[in-house]
Parts: structure tokens; C-alpha cells; sequence
């Protein structure tokens, strides 16, 4: 694995909502009949191999392919903690990336075993990630405190991203304390969330004091990745479903949701949770920054 040789800065990958490859200007018309036109992102294809073996075709925005390609093999469990990545190849008009082990790898078995998740965009996970997150133990000694989360939704809602240009799309974080690292954003939340992973693979970069927001639902599916990821908290705007919280209390992740302006709730792991902000000093979250949950 690639170790981390600086520290991140904050924002170090961000979204870039001008960039001409992942939305475009359509017309049309509104409730008036008025003409109108808006911004709307692109959703492509791509599909991944791992050595010679085609693994799954994504429908994604098409950045970071590279990371997006790592990620999703790692939260996977297709490439294991020590397999040396010998190269990642992609190609723009084919729409196809290829990661390269010096391991020998076969997963004809593994892919007849998918569970179709209610990730947007349909996520797929593998039979065999359920034993895997029996396996993994989060570091009890993460903490969150009041004032890291606070201000780490400010500094998110008001960066400026692909949501806020064009909407019909999710925003995961990687952050540390009160610093946002990493921002992906993609059509399918499972899609940024392997972005964070891949980038974190190729990067050397720790998961234990690091803290994960997105902006979608709190499903079993971000649960899952998230403990594979060894990430030990876990935020999003959205709200829960019965078996991400279950699944979140069994691998001890602390889980808080609902997280808009002075508001949040936890219904896992608020043993880490340090109250140290006072609520009077914290402003009511602005009009133009909300986002309208799970499905913006």
C-alpha cells in the first residue's frame, strides 16, 4: 500500500460543478410554459475489469474513474489488504477501466452471489462482505465532538459542488475533526463512497480518526461500506433504516443522522459523542443551503 507522505489539506479533493464533462444545459419548459434552461449532470457507463475478468458495468458521472474502479473492489472484498495494484487503465471512448494485480485473481464464483441494495443507481454488494463485517473491530477511542460537526456541515453545505449546480445527485466526505478532505459526489451514493475508498487505498490514508458525512439515507448499504472501510462514525443528513441501525449497533459504528442546523440524532455509538458546542452560537442552517434529503 502507498504510504501517506503529507498531510491532507483541507477540501484536497473537491467537487468542481464547472467542469464541462459532468453536466450540461438542457431546455425546456416550466409550470408557465415559460422556456427555461438547466443544468443537468451526465450519467454514463462504465465498466470495470479486475485483470481479465469483467467485474460489474457502474452507470456513474464519469470522474475519478481510477478511484471509483479501487474503491469498488476493495469495499468488495476483491482485493485484499495487501495486493500489490501493478496498474489502472482506462479508456475514455470504450468507457472501461481495468485495475492490474500481481496477485492471480478469479471471482467467477463470488459474482454469481450478489444482493441487488437500495442504493440509487442499484448498488450490488457481495454475499461474502456480511462475513467480512462480522470480522472488523472499529477503534473505540474515536470521538466526535459537537463542534467538529457543526462546523464540518457548514463548511460542506456552503462548498461549492455539483449538487448545488445541477442537483439529482449524492456528496460523501471524507473528514477529520473539523476538516473536510475529501468531497466525491456521484448518481449513486454507493458510486462517491467507493471514490473515498479507492482514493484512501492509493493514498496510504488511515481510517481510524476519521469521520464519514453524506448526504444520503442511512442504509445497511453505507453501514457495510462504511465499517469496511474502518471508518468509526458516520453522519448524514438523511434518516435511517431499521437494519443500518442494527447492523451499525452490532459493528459498534456511531451513527447520526438527521443532521440539519442545530438538529441530529444518534441511534448508534453516542458514547463518542463530546458535547462541547453551545447551541445558542450555532445559526439555523440558510434556505439556499439545504438539500432535500435522500433524493435531492
Amino acid at each position: 500500500m502507498v504510504k501517506n507522505a503529507k498531510p491532507l489539506r483541507e477540501f484536497e479533493v473537491a467537487p468542481d460543478p464547472e467542469d464541462p464533462r459532468l453536466s450540461e444545459v438542457v431546455t425546456g419548459v416550466d409550470q408557465d410554459g415559460r422556456p427555461v434552461e438547466v443544468p443537468v449532470v451526465y450519467e454514463r457507463p462504465l465498466t470495470l475489469f479486475l485483470n481479465g475478468q469483467e467485474i460489474v458495468t457502474m452507470m456513474t458521472i464519469g470522474d475519478h474513474p481510477d478511484l471509483l474502479a479501487v474503491g469498488y473492489l476493495a469495499n468488495q472484498n476483491m482485493l485484499a489488504g495487501d495486493d500489490e495494484i501493478t496498474g489502472i487503465d482506462y479508456d475514455e471512448e470504450l468507457q472501461v477501466v481495468v485495475v492490474r494485480t500481481a496477485r492471480e485473481t478469479n471471482y467467477e464464483e463470488k459474482l454469481k452471489k450478489k444482493i441487488r441494495t437500495s442504493g440509487c443507481a442499484q448498488g450490488t454488494i457481495f454475499g461474502d462482505v456480511m462475513e467480512s463485517f462480522e470480522t472488523v473491530r472499529l477503534p473505540p477511542d474515536a470521538e466526535l465532538r459537537t463542534s467538529w460537526l457543526y462546523t464540518l456541515m457548514r463548511k460542506i453545505n456552503t462548498q461549492p459542488s455539483l449538487y448545488l449546480h445541477a442537483g439529482a445527485i449524492h456528496g460523501c466526505v471524507l473528514c477529520e475533526e473539523d476538516r473536510p478532505l475529501v468531497y466525491m459526489e456521484d448518481v449513486g451514493r454507493h458510486n462517491a463512497v467507493d471514490k473515498i475508498a479507492g482514493f484512501m487505498r492509493l493514498n496510504g490514508i488511515s481510517a481510524d480518526d476519521k469521520i464519514f458525512y453524506t448526504t444520503g439515507r442511512l442504509t445497511s448499504e453505507m453501514i457495510l461500506k462504511t465499517v469496511m472501510m474502518r471508518i468509526p462514525i458516520l453522519i448524514s443528513r438523511s434518516g435511517f433504516t431499521a437494519w443500518g441501525v442494527e447492523l451499525a449497533r452490532k459493528a459498534g459504528l456511531t451513527l447520526v443522522g438527521r443532521a440539519r442546523g442545530k438538529r441530529f440524532m444518534a441511534l448508534s455509538g453516542a458514547e463518542r459523542i463530546v458535547y462541547d458546542q453551545d447551541l445558542s452560537a450555532v445559526p439555523e442552517e440558510e434556505r439556499k443551503h439545504r438539500r432535500k434529503g435522500a433524493h435531492a
